[in-house]
């Protein structure tokens, strides 16, 4: 493969954008060819947490609203969890 050709998908690969948090409009970057590197990989989600972020979101988020659904999403399921234990008194 030739060095120019090897250079632009080097470079389409670490390609960064320019996004706004569609939860709370806060510009961040978004480094999809580095991966590692964005910041939403300070969030660690499981299957479970990155399907309640998908079902409500369809782009990146920041980090801080990430956490904040995070913890949305493990307070709700606590509450499921009570309800199923004590019916509806939890409300």
């Amino acid at each position: 493969m030739p060095k120019g050709k090897i250079a632009y998908l080097v470079k389409r690969m670490c390609k960064h954008e320019e996004k706004s948090c569609p939860r709370c409009q806060q510009a961040f970057e978004c480094k999809v060819g580095s991966i590692l590197l964005c910041q939403c990989s300070a969030v660690q989600l499981n299957a479970e947490e990155r399907s309640y972020l998908e079902e409500n979101y369809d782009d990146c988020l920041c980090a801080s609203c990430m956490q904040i659904l995070k913890t949305e999403y493990h307070n709700q399921a606590f509450k499921a969890q009570l309800n199923r234990k004590f019916g509806d008194f939890f409300g």
